[in-house]
């Protein structure tokens, strides 16, 4: 892949305005018109990611100046960049994704959706896949669970990430993101997880699911 490409689709899935070398973003604001959030989860929410936003911009522009001479393993200036430059750039990544495929107040996906037949190919079942993934938010420490397509497996798994960068898989493109910081559901939800996240899923938007789907697809038969 060329690096305009790269660029282009980092900038479509975080639903960023503007990425260039020194990865100098802006956060959008998204629509979520479902009721099965309050008003001020989203906000503060949303909050959130423009916060992640502006200390991936504040890690970008001081790892532009850094000393790279005075990089070492145990305590350097240019490490510490690098490990918020990461916990950033996933932040702001995988909270994009999630606010994109939620809030869908009239859900629904077809069998004949290149999403269902995927899903159906590599979990045996949507019900198995469905399950899979519940399994995994509910095993996430304040983290994330999230459906990629893994180019080393050459199919679709349910992965259970910890905070925004432990336990992720490498060569994994995710289509599927739900957010599972107590942040996302303790105002509305308490310690009920699991009724966040079965509301979550309730208004998974598909057609916004679908078209990463196609991409992914694409991604497949480039690396074949």
């Amino acid at each position: 892949m060329d690096d305009m490409y790269i660029k282009n689709l980092i900038r479509s899935d975080l639903g960023l305005e503007k990425v260039n070398e020194a990865y100098v973003t802006k956060a959008k604001k998204y629509n979520l018109p479902t009721e099965l959030l309050s008003e001020k989860t989203k906000k503060a929410h949303q909050e959130l990611l423009a916060d992640y936003i502006n200390s991936l911009n504040d890690a970008s522009a001081k790892l532009d100046s850094s000393d790279r001479d005075l990089a070492n393993s145990n305590n350097s200036e240019f490490r510490d960049l690098k490990i918020d430059e990461v916990h950033n750039l996933n932040a702001a990544f995988l909270h994009a994704l999630y606010f994109e495929n939620i809030a869908d107040t009239r859900s629904v996906i077809t069998m004949d959706s290149l999403t269902f037949m995927r899903l159906e190919r590599d979990f045996g079942t949507f019900d198995d896949w469905q399950k899979d993934f519940i399994a995994c938010a509910l095993s996430a420490r304040n983290g994330w669970a999230i459906t990629v397509y893994n180019t080393f497996l050459h199919r679709y798994i349910n992965v259970c990430v910890d905070l925004h960068s432990v336990n992720v898989p490498f060569a994994s493109h995710p289509v599927i993101v739900l957010d599972c910081w107590e942040h996302s559901y303790y105002r509305d939800y308490l310690n009920d997880k699991k009724s966040y996240v079965y509301a979550m899923m309730k208004e998974l938007s598909w057609k916004v699911i679908e078209k990463r789907f196609a991409k992914a697809d694409k991604l497949s038969k480039l690396l074949k």
